[in-house]
C-alpha cells in the first residue's frame, strides 16, 4: 500500500520535453500537480454541478460523493488508471421522471443506489470472466440504442426550462457552441462551464437570479446527507442506466489506453466495479450518481500528464470546496433559461453517445435487423411510451430496454430459424 502512494519524478518535475508524457506512476512536481489536479476540477465542474441542479439534488453533497468516488477509483484501480469520476447524466431522465411522479429525492437515491450495486457486481463479473458475453447480450446496435434514447428522452424537459427565459437560453446556447469553435485547447475543452458563465451573468443582469439563498448559506459546513427510501417500483427506470455506465467506463479505459500506449484491459472489471461502488455508496448519502468523465481525458490530452497524484489533488479541492454551504447555495441559483440553453446541447449529445456507438462499431443499418431494431426504440424512447402494471411504473427509457433486446434477439432467432439471416453472420 506504501508503494502505491509513491510517484516517480518525471525528470527534473518541471518541464516536458516534446514527445514526452508523464506516466500514471510518475508526477511532476507538487505545486505542478496540483495545479494540473485545479484544472481537473475546473473540466469536471461545469457537467457535474449540472445534474445536481437539473435533478433537485443538493450541489455541495454531489461534490462531495465525487471527491470520494475519485478516491475509490483510484485506491481499486491501485493508482494505475487516472480518472476523476463525476456526476452521471445518465440518470437524469430516472430522476426526473421519479420526482414528476412525485415520489421524492429519497426513492430516486435508492434507485442510483441499485444500479450502483448492479455494476458493481457486472465489474466483477468482468474482472473474473470477461466482458465478451456482455458483447453477446448486448451488441452495438442494442447498446447504442439504449444509450441514446437516454438523452434523447430528455428533450421535453429541455424544452420546458428553455421556454420560461428564451432570450437568456439563446444566449447560453450560442455562448457554449461558440466559445467550442473560438478557442483551442482547454479553453475549447470548458465551454461547458464557460457558455453557463456567460449566461449566468446575462441572467443576473435581466433580474432572474435569486441570491437570497445564498446569504443565509454559512461559510463551512457538512453537505445535506439522506438516506435511501426503498421504492422497487422505480427501478425499471434506473436499472437501464447501468448501460451507459458500461460504456462509459469502457470508453474511458479505451481512451486512456490509447493515450498513454498502456495495455489497461484487465482494468476494465476493476473500472466498472470501482464506479458501481462509488455511485451505490454515493446513492446511500443522498448524492448523484458517478462516471468516469471525458472532460478530464481533455484536460491529459492537453497537459499530457496522466499521473494519478493529479487526480488525488484534484479530488482533495472537489472535497474543499463540498465543505462550503455558500458556494452550493450559489450553483443552486442558476436560473431555468441558463438550463434550458445549455442541456440543449448536453442531452441531445448524451444521445449522440449512442450514435457514436453505431459509427465506431460500424453497425450496418442495411440489414433489416438492426434497422428495425434501432427504429423501434427510438421511436419508444423520444416519444416516451409508458404504461403501468399493478402500480410499477414503465417510462419510454424501460420499455425502449426492454424492447431492444427483445426485438434484436428474438428477430435474429427467427431470422436464423428461417434461413433470413445466414448462421454465418457475425452481426
Amino acid at each position: 500500500m506504501g508503494n502505491m502512494f509513491t510517484w516517480k519524478l518525471h525528470g527534473d518535475g518541471k518541464t516536458l520535453n516534446p514527445g514526452e508524457v508523464v506516466d500514471p506512476d510518475e508526477r511532476m512536481t507538487w505545486g505542478r500537480t496540483a495545479g494540473i489536479g485545479a484544472q481537473h476540477v475546473i473540466a469536471m465542474f461545469g457537467a457535474t454541478f449540472l445534474v445536481p441542479i437539473l435533478t433537485g439534488f443538493d450541489p455541495s453533497t454531489t461534490l462531495f460523493f465525487t471527491a470520494m468516488s475519485t478516491a475509490l477509483f483510484l485506491l481499486i484501480n491501485k493508482n494505475e488508471l487516472p480518472s476523476y469520476l463525476g456526476s452521471s447524466f445518465g440518470f437524469i431522465a430516472p430522476i426526473v421522471a421519479v420526482t414528476t411522479a412525485h415520489k421524492g429525492i429519497a426513492v430516486a437515491s435508492f434507485g442510483i443506489m441499485v444500479t450502483g450495486m448492479l455494476l458493481a457486481l457486472i465489474g466483477l463479473l468482468v474482472h473474473f470472466a470477461g466482458a465478451k458475453w456482455i458483447d453477446i447480450i448486448m451488441p452495438p446496435v442494442v447498446n447504442g440504442a439504449i444509450v441514446a434514447i437516454i438523452g434523447f428522452n430528455l428533450a421535453p424537459s429541455v424544452w420546458n426550462n428553455f421556454q420560461k427565459a428564451p432570450d437568456t437560453a439563446v444566449v447560453t446556447l450560442a455562448a457554449v457552441l461558440l466559445i467550442a469553435m473560438l478557442f483551442k485547447g482547454l479553453l475549447g475543452r470548458l465551454n461547458i462551464l464557460l457558455g453557463v458563465l456567460v449566461g449566468y451573468a446575462y441572467a443576473c443582469f435581466r433580474g432572474q437570479v435569486d441570491f437570497a439563498a445564498v446569504g443565509k448559506a454559512a461559510w463551512i459546513g457538512f453537505p445535506h446527507f439522506h438516506l435511501p427510501q426503498a421504492d422497487f417500483s422505480v427501478l425499471p427506470m434506473f436499472i437501464p442506466v447501468v448501460m451507459v455506465l458500461i460504456a462509459e467506463n469502457v470508453g474511458h479505459v479505451k481512451s486512456v489506453a490509447q493515450m498513454t500506449g498502456h495495455n489497461y484491459d484487465d482494468h476494465i472489471g476493476t473500472a466498472l466495479f470501482a464506479d458501481g461502488l462509488g455511485t451505490a455508496i454515493a446513492g446511500f448519502g443522498g448524492g448523484s450518481g458517478t462516471t468516469t468523465y471525458g472532460e478530464n481525458i481533455g484536460v491529459m490530452s492537453a497537459t499530457r500528464v496522466y499521473s494519478t497524484a493529479a487526480y488525488w489533488c484534484a479530488a482533495a479541492f472537489a472535497l474543499i470546496l463540498s465543505l462550503c454551504p455558500k458556494f452550493g447555495a450559489i450553483i443552486n441559483t442558476i436560473p431555468a433559461g441558463v438550463l434550458g440553453g445549455v442541456t440543449t446541447l448536453l442531452y441531445g449529445m448524451i444521445g449522440m453517445v449512442g450514435v457514436r456507438i453505431w459509427v465506431d462499431n460500424h453497425v450496418d443499418f442495411g440489414k433489416p435487423l438492426n434497422n428495425m431494431t434501432a427504429a423501434v426504440t427510438m421511436i419508444i424512447g423520444i416519444a416516451d411510451f409508458g404504461f403501468a402494471i399493478n402500480g410499477v411504473k414503465f417510462n419510454g427509457i424501460a420499455i425502449g430496454t426492454v424492447a431492444v433486446l427483445v426485438i434484436y434477439h428474438g428477430l435474429r432467432a427467427i431470422g436464423r430459424a428461417t434461413g433470413a439471416i445466414p448462421k454465418d453472420d457475425g452481426e
